[in-house]
């Protein structure tokens, strides 16, 4: 099965690019706006030159034609401008992650790049010693100010304007051509109708698809930029800011699409029952593209009724291979009205001239411009209205204990038709051989709160999946969650749900899933019991191993009376240590640290709380004398140390916490 969209356009000269786009907007309307933030406006002359003297500082630098520059400031504004200026410069740009350390530094190893650029909180946070050639932002806006704004001389273009990064837990760099990134701008222009009065904001990071190839929706067709003052917008900013800049064209994640259902957005709105009418503070968007993730059919609808008559509401499939063109879908392309919007995630129809193809269920994409299908890892369908309907992910695919294979996403789709329901997500747990199901759901974005509307248990939902669902496709276990964990990316974090504990697991303190498993002894360790008498042994042992070390003749009160409290600290923390030696290890094993780290780990909290009793009546042997002082110290360091020794302790041992909203099954 195939489905194709016509061509991007007409011919263009082979030397057209991106770059050029903009720098001819720069010429046609110098004064326009190109970049709005709170702290004010960079028209587009403004940014060609700041783009100018950096390209010109690279070129000093004498970078390669086909370099990498990493690019990693921490205002999203200078990220464009060097963004500008690498490709001025004939190099090829990638965005990181400047906000997230840990993922900045993964796509740093991934890319190898010749130049970091970032300005001097991005180089502290990234420096790892590596000897990477880094230049500095800010420094360069300082020194080179005096620079003339002319284009420098730029070499051949490489075959790579940009890296490109999934969103995936390891970030794969995905190089992209020039052509592919203009082909890509001008199937927007023709799907997002693009004008120079639009205003485009981008609510994911700056490394992700979304932005680091749509930047060219708004600087390459006359429209602006509207940017966070740092690396990123939090959640209560976007709201705000489309309201203050007048956002026309807002580009999120369903994650950022459904917080726009929220009541608060509209408070008066949400009052009048049985009315849905446009949010005040949306009232200027025209487009609201989604991406990065599945959206319903009925979040789609209920999305486009939040806005304002004639908004558009696009559902866009765009992975990195695609520079963010793959398939688009808007609820005009539907013939008729569809049965139970809430199984339906339509995919829609390719950008222009792109194609798309299914091969044993897989969706293939042939990007904008042309090239080989590329297989994207997610299953498809191809309806009778010639539109595409998203069928999950290949590496979602759960084995069941009888070695079948199940799509989670088809049994997801049917519990979001319950009525208490509106995200869900299907895990295995247990071993291979005893594979049991568990739903996780949440409520409606619009709805009451995880514990309010139609009642949500797992009885109810294996009711309501009967008939619909195959048995073996049916959960045994439900965990209510206020919202589901998504990844960076926007996508649906199936790694991140909390897992509930094994079959007669029993519940500590007030959650259900609590921090004790079946059949022990509640506590910090569990070993409360035990750990009284060998605290009292301990105490009465200490004289026969250090004669005198807890004579306390001849010292004055009150440090007599305080000697004698350490003396107990000392024999509780000895008690808890040998405890913990021989029976903490079992309780530390956990996903994420490995084998080495925890064993390192428990030797040292052990150690930790052991070594007070020996070490403590030693020193004490060694000198008597200062009486105040050695109180000094024993109060200042060795009291504290063992509390902290304890602290770590029941760290290491707890189970995660329950959820927030609690679980049922």
């Amino acid at each position: 099965m195939t489905q194709a969209s016509p061509s991007a356009g007409p011919g263009r000269p082979s030397a057209d690019t991106v770059l050029e786009r903009f720098e001819q907007w720069a010429r046609d309307t110098p004064g326009a706006p190109a970049v709005i933030t709170r702290g004010g406006d960079l028209s587009y002359a403004g940014l060609d030159a700041r783009a100018n003297r950096l390209a010109h500082h690279l070129l000093a630098r004498g970078l390669p034609a086909d370099a990498r520059v990493a690019i990693a400031p921490t205002r999203r504004e200078d990220t464009v401008v060097a963004l500008l200026a690498t490709l001025k410069a004939g190099a090829a740009y990638a965005l990181l992650d400047a906000g997230d350390t840990r993922t900045a530094r993964l796509q740093l190893t991934a890319l190898a790049p010749d130049l970091l650029l970032t300005d001097a909180a991005g180089e502290a946070r990234l420096d790892q010693g590596e000897g990477l050639p880094a230049l500095l932002t800010d420094a360069e806006a300082e020194g080179m100010s005096a620079r003339p704004a002319l284009p420098p001389a730029r070499p051949a273009h490489p075959a790579a304007a940009a890296v490109l990064f999934t969103g995936t837990a390891v970030p794969r760099p995905v190089p992209v051509g020039h052509a592919l990134l203009l082909a890509a701008h001008e199937a927007w222009v023709q799907v997002a109708r693009l004008t120079p009065e639009d205003r485009h904001l981008f609510t994911g990071g700056a490394d992700l698809t979304a932005f680091a190839a749509g930047w060219t929706r708004a600087l390459c067709s006359g429209a602006a930029l509207v940017l966070p003052e740092g690396t990123a917008w939090t959640p209560g900013e976007i709201p705000e800011a489309v309201a203050e800049h007048e956002v026309s064209a807002l580009h999120t994640d369903p994650a950022g699409a459904l917080r726009l259902l929220d009541r608060s957005l509209d408070p008066a709105g949400a009052a009048r029952r049985g009315r849905r009418e446009p949010a005040p503070r949306l009232s200027t968007l025209r487009l609201l593209t989604v991406t990065g993730d599945r959206l319903h059919l009925d979040q789609q609808t209920t999305l486009h009724d939040r806005l304002r008559p004639g908004a558009r509401v696009l559902n866009v499939y765009a992975p990195a291979e695609t520079a963010g063109a793959g398939t688009w879908f808007e609820l005009p392309q539907l013939p008729r009205p569809l049965d139970e919007p809430e199984r339906l995630a339509l995919l829609g129809t390719p950008f222009p001239g792109s194609r798309a193809e299914l091969r044993a269920g897989e969706l293939l994409l042939t990007p904008p411009g042309g090239a080989d299908p590329l297989p994207t890892g997610d299953l498809a369908v191809l309806r009778p209205d010639g539109l595409l309907e998203f069928a999950g992910r290949l590496r979602d695919r759960i084995t069941l204990a009888d070695g079948s294979p199940l799509d989670p996403h088809p049994v997801e789709s049917v519990l979001r038709t319950h009525p208490g329901v509106g995200a869900a997500v299907l895990a295995p747990v247990g071993s291979r051989r005893n594979t049991r199901l568990v739903a996780y759901v949440a409520p409606p974005p619009d709805g009451p709160g995880p514990d309010g509307g139609a009642p949500v248990d797992v009885e109810g939902l294996r009711d309501h999946l009967a008939g619909r669902v195959p048995e073996a496709g049916s959960p045994v276990r439900l965990v209510r969650l206020r919202t589901l964990p998504r990844t960076r990316a926007g996508q649906e974090d199936r790694a991140a749900v909390p897992r509930p504990p094994e079959p007669g697991a029993r519940p500590a303190g007030g959650g259900k899933y609590g921090s004790s498993a079946a059949g022990e002894t509640p506590g910090c360790f569990g070993f409360g019991c035990a750990a009284v008498p060998l605290a009292v042994l301990a105490l009465f042992a200490t004289d026969l191993l250090w004669p005198g070390s807890t004579d306390l003749t001849g010292v004055p009160g009150p440090w007599s009376f305080l000697f004698s409290v350490l003396y107990f600290f000392e024999c509780s923390a000895f008690a808890a240590g040998l405890l913990f030696l021989f029976a903490g290890r079992s309780r530390m094993r956990r996903p994420g640290p490995g084998r080495c780290l925890t064993t390192a780990a428990h030797l040292a909290v052990a150690y930790l709380l052991l070594a007070w009793w020996p070490q403590d009546n030693l020193y004490r042997l060694a000198a008597k004398q200062d009486w105040p002082r050695q109180a000094a110290l024993v109060y200042t360091f060795n009291i504290p140390l063992m509390i902290a020794g304890f602290i770590v302790a029941v760290y290491l041992t707890r189970r995660p916490a329950a959820p927030p909203s609690g679980s049922d099954g």
